[in-house]
């Protein structure tokens, strides 16, 4: 999906039109050509296929090895309510049964999920999914930590918060698996 820039600046002047500034004025004439340009940053996932990430796997025997875990796989994403960015940290592991994957895929399916509007319990989720589903493992575990700038800069004003979602397929479902795995995250 084509991101609209001309639409998106159009839309920009017009709101700066609208609280009341003059988008002509200088230090704003270039602003809503900066907006379009970092709105096709930010939304670069819309349309594309988390999956694209996992078709390059190698398959392996069953049961191979006892986790795959990446920890610290930094993240941004553009919270859908009120159009503010969304920044944190993703650990994600997977057990793997037949299907093995490299190491910088995982970071390509949170980016390309990411990259879109979102909720992070939704995003959390939908990595998982996608895992799930393109790798085949016995479980998966994603843990997404993240700072919110609608809650940093509005409303409840709290700027040293952070939320923690969690989302666990398979065998990782289970208290037990979990719990370890959260030791080998650490700080969450």
């Amino acid at each position: 999906m084509a991101i609209d820039r001309a639409r998106i600046e159009a839309a920009v002047a017009e709101l700066l039109a609208a609280i009341g500034e003059n988008p002509d004025r200088p230090g704003l004439e270039s602003t809503p050509r900066r907006v379009a340009e970092a709105y096709s940053e930010f939304f670069a996932g819309l349309g594309q296929d988390p999956q694209v990430h996992l078709s390059d796997f190698v398959a392996v025997g069953p049961n191979t090895g006892e986790l795959v875990l990446l920890r610290d796989i930094a993240f941004r994403s553009i919270c859908e309510h009120h159009l503010l960015p969304f920044l944190g940290t993703a650990h994600v592991a997977y057990l793997p049964d037949r299907r093995v994957v490299g190491l910088g895929r995982l970071p390509a399916v949170v980016d390309t999920l990411a990259t879109r509007p979102q909720m992070q319990e939704r995003l959390t989720e939908e990595i998982a999914e996608a895992l799930q589903e393109g790798l085949e493992p016995r479980g998966v575990l994603v843990v997404l930590e993240a700072v919110h700038g609608c809650v940093a800069a509005r409303g409840p004003r709290q700027e040293a918060s952070s939320t923690v979602t969690l989302a666990s397929r398979g065998d990782l479902a289970e208290p037990t698996a979990r719990a370890e795995i959260m030791t080998l995250i650490g700080r969450v």
